[in-house]
């Protein structure tokens, strides 16, 4: 189990490090429907700061795709900087880092299917069965 999250954390340096590239565009920060997020919520999420919301156990997902467009808009912070601090929170707190999906689509339908899930989309979604929390 710690080797699976080492691995983890080592891939995600990887990809922070030689993976990144600048989407240009708007983010759309989404959630299953019924929580009760704000716009601040968000960042808190991604750092590990906030695991719940009420009873519900928050989910976040990273979108590859727009990974990087992401973590400098909605975290202020490079991928580099992003990796190191999951990498020290893992050692520090036993938390995992988000789980990473290839693209919207993915992320879409994770969210969609997941009780607490959270994540982030380069296009407003359509669908009824997501909510957007914040445009970035």
């Amino acid at each position: 189990m710690r080797f699976c999250r080492l691995f983890t954390l080592l891939l995600a340096t990887l990809l922070a490090c030689f993976g990144g590239f600048a989407y240009g565009g708007d983010l759309y920060a989404i959630a299953h429907p019924g929580l009760k997020l704000s716009a601040h919520d968000i960042r808190e999420i991604y750092l590990g700061d906030k695991e719940f919301s009420g009873d519900v156990r928050l989910v976040p997902v990273e979108n590859q795709a727009a990974q990087a467009e992401f973590v400098g808009k909605a975290l202020a912070m490079d991928l580099y900087r992003y990796s190191t601090h999951w990498v020290k929170k893992s050692f520090r707190d036993g938390l995992n880092p988000p789980a990473v999906k290839s693209t919207d689509l993915e992320v879409l339908e994770f969210v969609r299917r997941t009780a607490g899930a959270v994540g982030y989309v380069s296009s407003a979604p359509l669908d009824k069965d997501v909510m957007v929390v914040r445009k970035f």
